[in-house]
């Protein structure tokens, strides 16, 4: 029968999961972890989304390193396989009366455990949105230390635990994304889907890819603008963020929603009024669209017409503020924002 201590131990767990600051959490839990089961070392790992390697993000007992190292070599044996398919988690001291190989009769046990003074451990898969995000080492210097309650204590745990390592878990309740936007979190190693959002298909077009490139570059913080989709259109935010707590890395946010062109502009009024909040004369907006400046100046006429804006300078200030903008790659540096906005 669990304890009170354990029992607000596993609500502290649960609690931690709605903190911003992942890795103080993270090492918080392994603190809450051990008020509830007894261990000598625990390591809780995560899957980098990227290279599909496992990460400490928090531990007490063993350095990262090591850590890291052993969860390399942990993966290749046939024990890891166990742990992953059960949903119980596994203990050193109840593997004769679970079905599958037997860890102390493993090299891992005999080479890496019982060398490092250890008797007895527990594994469990952590998963998060139905997908495997890391792992959860305990281990004793004593045996017989889980029994098949500590094991039961733990999967109570293991939710939380997954909620905590999957590094794209906080993106969404960060920026607020609304239900129908499709997101992605771009890196300089890859692209990562994020949990229960459909891809952004913006990443599909090569051109938006080197704006996504700009962006970066610039150190920028939002950009919002206005994207074509197939025959549709999309409003697209870029934001700067970090993700992942073990291996922070700089990334951007993008995300999508269907729209139609505002004020009833068309595509060529959307390109003329981004290349005048850009700041350029009618002269060189022509040239850059191979057009007459008498072309453009009807479209400067038709698009303050149907924003309602009594002058250029109010339109680009219309554009600005509320990104109705289709830059290129080029031009993110006039349109970015430096700032948090709000």
């Amino acid at each position: 029968m669990l304890s009170h201590r354990q029992i607000a131990a596993a609500t502290r767990i649960g609690m931690l999961t709605r903190e911003r600051d992942t890795a103080t959490a993270c090492a918080q839990a392994l603190h809450e972890l051990g008020r509830a089961l007894p261990f000598d070392a625990v390591t809780l790992l995560g899957i980098d989304p990227i290279t599909g390697t496992h990460t400490q993000i928090a531990g007490i007992g063993y350095p990262a390193e090591t850590s890291q190292a052993l969860a390399a070599e942990f993966v290749s044996t046939p024990w890891y396989g166990n742990v992953v398919r059960q949903t119980l988690p596994k203990s050193i001291s109840e593997d004769a009366d679970d079905p599958g190989p037997r860890f102390r009769h493993g090299w891992f046990y005999a080479e890496r455990v019982r060398p490092a003074g250890f008797r007895d451990g527990m594994t469990g898969a952590l998963r998060h949105e139905g997908r495997l995000v890391g792992l959860i080492h305990l281990s004793t210097q004593g045996p017989d230390a889980y029994d098949t309650e500590a094991r039961r204590l733990l999967a109570s745990i293991l939710p939380a635990l997954g909620a905590l390592a999957d590094p794209t878990a906080r993106t969404n309740d960060l920026h607020e994304l609304p239900t129908e936007a499709g997101a992605n979190l771009v890196t300089a190693d890859g692209v990562i889907d994020l949990p229960g959002r459909a891809p952004a298909e913006v990443l599909e077009d090569d051109g938006f890819r080197r704006l996504v490139g700009a962006f970066t570059d610039v150190g920028g913080i939002r950009l919002r603008v206005l994207w074509p989709v197939g025959s549709g259109w999309r409003r697209v935010v870029l934001r700067r963020c970090t993700v992942g707590s073990a291996i922070a890395r700089k990334a951007v946010l993008v995300h999508e929603a269907p729209a139609e062109l505002p004020y009833g502009l068309s595509p060529r009024e959307l390109e003329v009024l981004t290349r005048a909040a850009r700041g350029q004369t009618n002269q060189a907006i022509a040239q850059a669209l191979f057009l007459s400046p008498r072309t453009v100046h009807s479209h400067i006429e038709h698009l303050l017409r149907k924003t309602g804006c009594a002058s250029r300078a109010e339109a680009t200030a219309l554009a600005v503020r509320d990104g109705v903008l289709r830059p290129s790659a080029e031009d993110v540096e006039y349109f970015v924002e430096r700032v948090h906005a709000g």
